[in-house]
């Protein structure tokens, strides 16, 4: 079963997939100047940094505390509002803060632990 799967007509019918994969992202995204011809990882990936990456996480937690908020206020207000749906949201934003600041806790005990190092 192995002999079959590593045969030089196997390898070449992957090769010729991956490439018309290939083909067809490159056709989607366009070429990028400089790309390599096999298409590698410049070729169309958008790099995002850590602080990208943080400030999107920040942004959902954000979301979820005003979401939260502008349901409480329309409960209150007596509107159409399941009392569940509520309460569901208020877990939601408390729970994404919790994690949000057990990260921000992590973080911040690992940066001082870098600053504490002999050098």
């Amino acid at each position: 079963m192995i002999d079959k799967a590593i045969s030089p007509a196997s390898i070449q019918s992957m090769l010729q997939t991956l490439r018309s994969h290939q083909s067809e992202a490159a056709g989607k995204t366009g070429s990028m100047p400089g790309a390599s011809e096999l298409g590698g990882a410049a070729g169309g990936v958008q790099k995002t940094g850590f602080s990208d990456f943080v400030s999107g996480a920040l942004g959902q937690v954000n979301d979820l505390q005003v979401q939260s908020s502008d349901m409480r206020t329309a409960f209150d207000r007596g509107e159409n509002m399941a009392l569940t749906d509520v309460v569901l949201g208020m877990q939601k934003s408390s729970l994404a803060f919790e994690a949000t600041l057990q990260v921000r806790n992590k973080v911040l005990k690992a940066y001082e632990e870098i600053l504490n190092m002999p050098v």
